[in-house]
């Protein structure tokens, strides 16, 4: 059974800082890509941040210089690093397992509030 498991939302006023944790179960962490998404209400989920097996990241516009993702294989665990937040930033984040074939993993989500 796979699981993701993400932490580390919260309520944050703007230009602080979060950083998002999404830790795997089983075996599949090592053989994946991982993604960081968000959806806000009444948008579209989104990709935030993406890195592969070997580490490579990639950033859309948008949040490119101020989040930064890793992960530590040896905890099955991506983090997300979120910098100079913006009320935009607010959304639920989602964390994805990828291995470039279905089925994909997603996890439940963390509620991330950006407002003074």
């Amino acid at each position: 059974q796979v699981q993701l498991v993400e932490s580390g939302g919260g309520l944050v006023q703007p230009g602080g800082s979060l950083r998002l944790s999404c830790a795997a179960s089983g075996s599949i962490f090592s053989l994946s890509s991982m993604g960081w998404y968000r959806q806000a209400p009444g948008k579209e989920r989104e990709l935030v941040a993406s890195i592969t097996r070997g580490g490579s990241t990639n950033y859309p516009d948008s949040v490119k210089g101020r989040f930064t993702i890793s992960r530590d294989n040896a905890k099955n665990t991506v983090y997300l690093q979120m910098n100079s937040l913006k009320p935009e930033d607010t959304a639920v984040y989602y964390c994805k397992a990828d291995r470039g074939y279905a089925p994909y993993y997603w996890g439940q989500g963390t509620q991330v509030t950006v407002s003074s």
